[in-house]
């Protein structure tokens, strides 16, 4: 399955930590345009809203292939509000969360620029 949106966090180049302690999986959150927040709906995949839009969580246990448009490989962390195409795959179906999502491929679209207020060392 394939989905749009822009991202609102990365950890592509190192796993995620949650309270201190490493969570083992590379994760990137997208706030989805709205097919694909549809789309996702549709097949039982539960979202989160965010200030009127809609975002997913996308992990994975092994590094995340990440490509540029022109097919060369991404290097970095994916920036927040760079617009993207993720490849998933569905999980088994969690009672409460609904089906897993795991990410096993990501396009960035367009790269979005840092804003002026972000320190140079960020």
């Amino acid at each position: 399955m394939m989905v749009s949106g822009k991202v609102a966090f990365s950890s592509v180049t190192k796993t995620d930590e949650y309270n201190g302690q490493d969570t083992g999986a590379y994760s990137v959150t997208v706030t989805l345009d709205d097919d694909s927040a549809e789309s996702l709906g549709s097949e039982g995949i539960r979202l989160k809203e965010y200030e009127g839009t809609q975002q997913r969580k996308f992990k994975s246990k092994y590094p995340i292939e990440i490509y540029n448009m022109d097919d060369s490989d991404f290097q970095g962390e994916i920036p927040r509000g760079s617009a993207v195409r993720l490849v998933f795959s569905k999980g088994p179906k969690h009672p409460t969360w609904g089906p897993s999502t795991y990410v096993t491929k990501v396009r960035v679209v367009e790269v979005a620029e840092r804003g002026d207020d972000t320190p140079d060392d960020f």
